[in-house]
This record gives structure tokens, C-alpha cells and sequence, in this order.
């Protein structure tokens, strides 16, 4: 299956999609490159949409996208365009994808510098920027604080700029909640939210950089717009 989540939503000028892949496809820069490009072709052939990467920094870099060129260094892409089908990638780190009423779409992808920067609130105001009314948001699945276990020096840093993510792991340890992080800075911006899967690391029909390592694989949100 591609896929472990779909949703499809109505707005003033079309349809918009979103997604999050599963294991079966790896879309992560160290994949090999056949292996990328037939996942890249299979989303194409799904959406129908042109596929738009970028190159993910653990920043908030918000880019436009007019067209489907390019690999730009960002953690989040924003476009009014149809045709292009919007990716972040993640192995752990969540991936969030955003669609208006107004025909909008964006997609963000918030590690612990992305949280700690506001990525996620960055997309939404680009959007905004861009005329972006009545947004929704989609949060996909990501490592949960349960076993997102860190240094408590680290801990307090993040939870210093952003306290919905101090967590404590399952086993009692320091942790951070990034999903927790990412909801608040959503209800902070007045945007409704889907939860769109579950822990990263507990369910093996996902990427984990936590569980896997080096060999793990990046799943992918997608978002795109049909006229």
C-alpha cells in the first residue's frame, strides 16, 4: 500500500488532496536513486500532479513554488498552483501539510529546529500571506514523546521556546513531544487539525530513524490541488 492515510476536501477552485506514504515507497535523499525516482513516479501517477521536493535543512525557510523546478533549501513550500503536488519528508520529524478554502496549499516539515523556529507557523502565515482563508491542517505521523528520548539539557532548550513538548519517555527518561509542539503552534494560529497517523518508532509500516538508523527510509506528506 502507498498510502497509510488519504483525505480529500472540496475548496472554491477544485479539489484538494492530502497523503502520507508508507514504508512501501522511500523518497529520502539517501535513497538509492532508482528507488526515489519510482516512488516520485508512483505519486506522480496517483495525483496526476508533478512531484516537488525540497531540501530539507531542519530550518524555517518558507518557499513559493510557480512551477514544478527546482530543489529548494527549505523546510516549508507554499503554492496557489495546480498540477504540483507539495512534499515534506520525515523519518521521525513531522510532516505537516495545510490546505485554505480559498485554494491554497502548503506543506511544512518541523524537526527540532523547526519546531523550536516556527516552521509550521511560518507556512501558515505565508499562506496567509498569499490570501489563504479558511485553512485546515493535516499532521502526519511522526515519533511520539513517549519514545523520543533526548538529553534533558536539550530537553529544557526546546521546551524553553516552545513548552508543549517537554515529555517524559515511557521508561521515565527526558524526552520532547514535537507532535504536542506543532498542535499548539496550530491552535495558536486558529487552525483545525487532523491527526493523521501514529508513532513513527511503534509502527513498523512507517519510517524510523529512531528505530532503524542509517538504513531507514523517509516517508512523504503530499498535498495537491485538481482543478
Amino acid at each position: 500500500m502507498t498510502f497509510s492515510f488519504i483525505d480529500t476536501v472540496p475548496v472554491t477552485t477544485g479539489t484538494v488532496s492530502v497523503a502520507f506514504t508508507d514504508a512501501s515507497l522511500d523518497l529520502g535523499d539517501l535513497a538509492p536513486e532508482d528507488v526515489r525516482a519510482a516512488g516520485l513516479a508512483e505519486i506522480a501517477s496517483v495525483t496526476g500532479a508533478t512531484p516537488y521536493l525540497m531540501h530539507q535543512v531542519h530550518g524555517a525557510t518558507v518557499r513559493e513554488v510557480t512551477d514544478a523546478e527546482g530543489f529548494p533549501d527549505a523546510d516549508g513550500l507554499v503554492t496557489r498552483a495546480t498540477g504540483v503536488a507539495l512534499l515534506t519528508r520525515a523519518a521521525d520529524c513531522v510532516p505537516v501539510l495545510l490546505a485554505a478554502e480559498t485554494g491554497e496549499i502548503g506543506a511544512a516539515h518541523a524537526g527540532r529546529e523547526g519546531v523550536r523556529r516556527g516552521v509550521v507557523t511560518a507556512t501558515v502565515e505565508r499562506l496567509q500571506a498569499l490570501g489563504a482563508r479558511g485553512l485546515r491542517a493535516w499532521v502526519g505521523p511522526h515519533i511520539c514523546g513517549g519514545c523520543y528520548e533526548v538529553p534533558e539539557e536539550l530537553r529544557e532548550d526546546i521546551a524553553a521556546a516552545v513548552p508543549a513538548t517537554r515529555a517524559t519517555t515511557t521508561w521515565g527518561t527526558p524526552s520532547l513531544d514535537l507532535g504536542a509542539g506543532v498542535l499548539a503552534q496550530l491552535a495558536g494560529s486558529g487552525i483545525p487539525v487532523v491527526e493523521a497517523g501514529g508513532c513513527t518508532r511503534e509502527d513498523l509500516t512507517l519510517h524510523s530513524y529512531r528505530r532503524d538508523g542509517a538504513a531507514a527510509g523517509r516517508l512523504a506528506g503530499v498535498v495537491w490541488r485538481t482543478p
